[in-house]
């Protein structure tokens, strides 16, 4: 099936990407600018188009069987301003509205089958207790508006003869980003606990399953309308941080205070003191099976492993022969690496590089002087080695090289994974700003092999 996909570098859109890609589909990624189609897989096809410059062209669609469609800018980024909320619709309801109009201008038998369009449990409003269902009404507020905005613009798209599936999505749980990002510095250090009163619901689902579900909803056709994206148990906000903190093996006695919040937070923070008892009714009907439907085992499924993932590739025209040769060579990564690190290679233990093999480098980590080790883990000839850190500034690092060929050339992928020294003490002071420089050096090594490979 070839997949037409919105929202494609956010947090549940990589997930998305990376699980449709290993399934065997193609993939057309619609990208509001050329540096979000830098971030996409080199597997993609990818088109530039923002709404705000102007409509869809429908030859975008060509060729295309499904639409997925997660764009939206995010909910919690910041406080509402008018110009925020301005964004926050906007980014919703431009991108639902201009994909209805480039399918409705494509002539019928060639229209994509299916647009699967994210909305969120918002719409429902603050709920109480009430267990919601997709047969609910909607409710009042500034997410519940965005919400039904959103949602009409995708229901337009019905009138086109396709099948329309909306996801009211919950709070999603995952590693690396989502809420679960902003929770976790302070329960790993033990300075967690409810949010307010902790009485207000939260309807939550593994990003595996989110991926799963939307996956399902693709490929059945009998999926359509509305379906609440949630896992089958709901629970209180206390009953989050609680297990939160069991999984962690942490207290989680610190509450928040609603006044606080609000302060802080403004309007904004009724999407932290409000909730909804969401129930998923149609995915159940339809026999959709989660693979986590309870929260304590998806919280210790994507919360208890402290490192963090940075995950980029390429494409480049030579072949992985010519490719691995130039990462064969030690003294290339000098050719590579951002000059703010001042890097420099000052001995390698064998002259061909092969597993066992030590390189010894010197480096500066915003002006203080660094000295690093890492140790060839693996090596296999034009297809990939791991190197991991045996002396340096990281608790972990291991750094995996892939080499997959790809019409024609080679598609160079990078994965790595890394924990700060002092456990969550370390996370919490320096996490920030340590992935914002590893994400600059990956920026820096894409350029640089692109200007090296042309």
């Amino acid at each position: 099936m070839t997949i037409a996909v919105t929202g494609a570098t956010g947090f549940v859109g990589r997930w998305l990407v990376a699980h449709l890609l290993a399934a065997g589909h193609s993939l057309v990624v619609l990208t509001r600018t050329h540096d979000g189609a830098e971030r996409v897989p080199a597997r993609c096809r990818v088109v530039v188009w923002d709404p705000a410059r102007g409509p869809l062209a429908p030859a975008a669609l060509e060729g295309v069987d499904a639409v997925v469609n997660l764009a939206g800018a995010g909910v919690a980024d910041g406080r509402w301003s008018a110009r925020r909320k301005d964004v926050i619709l906007g980014s919703r309801v431009d991108t639902t509205r201009g994909l209805a109009h480039a399918i409705a201008a494509m002539p019928t038998e060639r229209r994509p089958r299916v647009l699967v369009s994210a909305s969120a449990v918002g719409v429902y409003g603050d709920r109480g207790d009430e267990a919601v269902t997709e047969e609910s009404s909607a409710g009042t507020g500034f997410l519940a508006e965005v919400c039904q905005a959103w949602e009409r613009e995708a229901r337009a798209a019905e009138s086109t003869g396709i099948r329309v599936v909306i996801l009211r999505i919950g709070v999603v749980l995952g590693r690396g980003g989502g809420a679960l990002a902003r929770m976790l510095p302070p329960f790993r250090l033990g300075l967690g606990g409810r949010i307010g009163s902790g009485r207000q619901w939260t309807s939550w689902i593994h990003l595996d399953d989110l991926v799963a579900l939307i996956a399902f909803a693709l490929e059945r056709s009998d999926v359509r309308a509305v379906v609440n994206a949630v896992a089958p148990g709901p629970v209180t906000n206390a009953d989050l941080a609680a297990t939160l903190g069991r999984v962690l093996g942490r207290p989680a006695r610190v509450p928040v205070p609603a006044l606080a919040l609000r302060v802080a937070l403004g309007e904004m923070a009724a999407v932290l003191l409000e909730g909804q008892r969401v129930v998923p009714a149609a995915a159940e009907r339809y026999g959709f099976r989660f693979r986590h439907p309870e929260l304590a085992g998806a919280l210790a499924d994507v919360a208890v492993d402290a490192s963090t993932v940075l995950e980029t590739e390429q494409w480049v025209r030579q072949p992985p022969a010519e490719v691995f040769s130039f990462f064969s060579d030690a003294h290339n990564l000098e050719r590579i690496t951002p000059p703010f690190l001042k890097f420099r290679i000052l001995g390698v233990s064998a002259p061909e590089l092969r597993t066992g093999t030590r390189i010894d480098y010197q480096l500066s980590l915003h002006g203080v002087p660094v000295r690093w080790q890492s140790m060839i883990q693996d090596w296999n000839p034009d297809r990939s080695f791991v190197d991991v850190q045996t002396r340096g500034p990281y608790q972990r690092w291991e750094h995996t090289h892939e080499f997959e060929p790809y019409e024609g050339g080679t598609i160079i992928r990078d994965r790595v994974r890394y924990e700060l020294p002092l456990g969550a003490l370390g996370g919490v002071v320096a996490g920030g700003f340590v992935a914002k420089d590893v994400a600059a050096i990956f920026d820096f090594r894409r350029s640089s092999i692109r200007g090296i490979f042309g």
